[in-house]
């Protein structure tokens, strides 16, 4: 944070730029003068690219390039070194750049509006398949149908509804003296006193019937009931089975042992089952040979020692285990490894007898009662004990979770409800009876301290209630999307700096869809968003093109080459001066509740996480509307899966490699080549009973 400009307006002393710093060099970037908001994501925009000055020119942008004359009053191209951020910005020519019509896109998702997305589906959109023409450029057509359509939607939700009803009222009273009108008169009049008497006998029939039945699941629509999700009361009765506890520790057999410089050694069960964590996972190379899972699971694996009373020999004498490359886990993971094989050998049905066992015995606790109704519960195990893997780079990775005991879970049960039964020999932490919490159980885990929630389902009731309140807070957000981009539009020249980071923030989130990020901790994955974007996140290319490249949520990459507004580009090239250096933060007068803060002054509620909400749901429900009703089931279901790409794509969402995913391919080669050499065998066998094949088939059976 640069201490000597904090408040002051952004200027030089003389408030004049340096007359030779002008340059008129056109943009010579082979893609053309892209709008604002065109995302290049799948790698940086070669110069060279002639393909995709075509999709530029599908966008206008070729248009430009006909200007004759630079002395027209409103200049639509920003020369790069003008220096103008240099400049009083009170004193600032206000003509740098012409912002289209807000009526025409302002309610339009920016993220549609500005970045081109990847190509979903074939089937969906009806494009023909040509791998030769950039994906930017196969989407630009239907992305301005969805601007256009967009628009329109967002206009008629603006305009109050028409009032129809009171024309036909009031041309029925001029007609006083009127015959013929009298008839259909009292026509319509009888129509509606029975449409009146009619609709009570429905109601009080349906209300008969919902009793007649009883707790009928597909009746009940809990997006109609008032008395959900207010915040306070949740429920009046609840009634549940408590958790499912993962099953004790089975002892290794005496000939595997964990070997110490050589030695087989012989440990308490308690630091045998901690060796066991990880040897039983030597396959998975990438926790293993990483220096801080193996510093951090050998510390917590030396104080278990110590709590155990240490590892022997097989003369009963003391080893001490002080380093860890001396440590040998492979005769654990052997062994753990042939379990692994004999389960996948298994028969069909004696894996259908094992699946039925197993849920027979967690058939109680697979639902409760919420209210009198059958709710069915989300995740009711408790985690079993195991190594701390965290998201990408977490300095807590290897760090032994312990096993859950009964006396540190809480139970959430109605007064009047039978108490789960704890199992024996144990106690339960606490028992309470909060209406106001939608949880079942809780416990505190040992490596964040956070708490664990059993939860009810994703497609029980109250979790219903929950994103219900989440999209339509979405939906609202579109009745003041307009007024939202004109401030910050606005806002983006604002003389003090506070405002003009808070008008960039919103425009990026807005726009490209970010998370707001947060605050981390030193014990914490280094992950960011938006306000929390560092020095070296953001690259700048002039004229106006932004490179993103950080690790957002979960330590999933975000990297992403943009077209941005070109005062959001000098922006956020002010925001980078000197003396910031790597390290520092981008939007150093911001945080996140500040601009939670600022966007719940436009509507109640109103967080950045809602704009991706907005966004992602409006390019899904748009890129549905596209969907052709013909075809078969399979063709509808890889179309809404397209669909559904191109929202991923847009919020960021990617799944991430497994830990044992080289070592899984490795294997299916392995098993490809068996199948190779199987097929040569065969050949060789049909060519021993007829060698005439060998003629008749050519080189089939070479």
């Amino acid at each position: 944070m640069s201490s000597s400009e904090d408040d002051m307006p952004l200027a030089r002393a003389n408030g004049r730029a340096k007359a030779n710093s002008a340059s008129t060099t056109p943009n010579t970037n082979g893609n053309g003068d892209l709008a604002p908001g065109i995302s290049v994501r799948f790698g940086a925009v070669q110069d060279k690219d002639v393909e995709m000055e075509d999709a530029d020119a599908a966008h206008g942008a070729g248009k430009r390039k006909s200007r004759a004359s630079i002395d027209n009053k409103k200049s639509y191209v920003e020369p790069e070194s003008s220096d103008e951020e240099d400049e009083p910005l009170s004193k600032r020519r206000r003509t740098s750049v012409k912002h289209e019509d807000p009526e025409s896109d302002d309610d339009v998702p920016l993220a549609l509006n500005g970045r081109k997305l990847p190509k979903a589906s074939e089937t969906a959109i009806g494009e023909e398949s040509d791998s030769d023409v950039p994906i930017e450029r196969k989407l630009s057509a239907q992305k301005k149908k969805i601007e256009q359509k967009a628009t329109k939607e967002a206009r008629a939700a603006r305009k109050p509804a028409p009032k129809k009803e009171t024309k036909p009222a009031a041309a029925a009273k001029k007609q006083t003296n009127g015959v013929k009108k009298e008839p259909a008169d009292d026509k319509s009049a009888v129509k509606k006193v029975k449409a009146e008497s009619t609709t009570p006998k429905k109601a009080k029939a349906e209300s008969e019937d919902a009793e007649g039945k009883g707790e009928d699941e597909e009746g009940y629509k809990w997006w109609e009931d008032p008395t959900k999700g207010d915040g306070t009361k949740k429920w009046t009765t609840l009634e549940h089975n408590g958790v499912v506890f993962p099953p004790p520790y089975e002892p290794l057999p005496k000939n595997v042992k964990l070997k110490y410089d050589g030695v087989p050694v012989t440990l308490h069960p308690d630091a045998e089952e901690v060796a066991g964590f990880f040897g039983g996972m030597l396959n998975s190379t990438h926790n293993v040979e990483n220096p801080v899972f193996q510093k951090n699971f050998f510390t917590d694996f030396k104080e278990i020692l110590k709590k155990t009373g240490g590892a022997k020999d097989a003369q009963g004498k003391k080893v001490d285990i002080k380093d860890f490359t001396k440590c040998d886990f492979k005769p654990i993971f052997e062994y753990y490894d042939a379990q692994r094989e004999e389960k996948k050998s298994a028969t069909p049905a004696e894996k259908k007898a094992l699946k039925a066992e197993k849920d027979a015995l967690e058939a109680p606790y697979q639902y409760c009662i919420w209210d009198g109704r059958k709710q069915k519960v989300g995740n009711f195990r408790v985690e079993p004990p195991s190594l701390f893997r965290g998201r990408g780079e977490h300095p807590k990775t290897g760090r032994v979770k312990t096993r859950v005991q009964p006396e540190q879970i809480t139970i959430n049960i109605g007064k009047d409800a039978t108490v789960p039964p704890p199992p024996p020999g144990h106690q339960w932490k606490e028992v309470k009876h909060d209406q106001e919490g939608t949880w079942l159980a809780m416990w505190q885990e040992n490596i964040n301290g956070n708490y664990k929630y059993v939860m009810l389902a994703a497609n029980s009731d109250v979790k219903g209630q929950s994103d219900y309140k989440k999209f339509e807070k979405a939906r609202e957000l579109k009745k003041y999307i307009e007024k939202i981009r004109k401030d910050y539009q606005k806002a983006l020249k604002h003389d003090l700096m506070v405002e003009r980071q808070k008008a960039t923030a919103v425009y990026l989130i807005d726009q490209f869809a970010l998370r707001a990020g947060n605050e981390k901790g030193e014990d914490e994955a280094e992950t960011v968003g938006c306000c929390s974007l560092k020095y070296e996140n953001i690259s700048l290319k002039p004229p106006n093109t932004v490179v993103f490249d950080f690790l957002g949520k979960d330590s999933i990459r975000f990297y992403d080459e943009v077209k941005v507004d070109p005062q959001v580009f000098k922006n956020l090239k002010i925001f980078k001066k000197a003396p910031k250096k790597n390290g520092d933060e981008v939007f150093d007068r911001l945080t996140t509740s500040a601009l939670n803060k600022h966007l719940q002054n436009y509507m109640n509620g109103l967080t950045a996480k809602v704009f991706r909400t907005y966004n992602a749901s409006f390019t899904m429900s748009e890129v549905l509307k596209e969907m052709k009703a013909t075809g078969t089931i399979p063709e509808k279901i890889k179309a809404y899966n397209d669909a559904n790409r191109k929202v991923a794509i847009l919020c960021n969402h990617k799944r991430t490699v497994t830990a044992g995913h080289a070592n899984q391919m490795e294997k299916l080669g392995e098993r490809i080549k068996g199948l190779r050499y199987q097929k040569w065998r065969l050949r060789q066998q049909m060519l021993d009973l007829d060698p005439s094949l060998k003629k008749k088939k050519g080189c089939l059976f070479l």
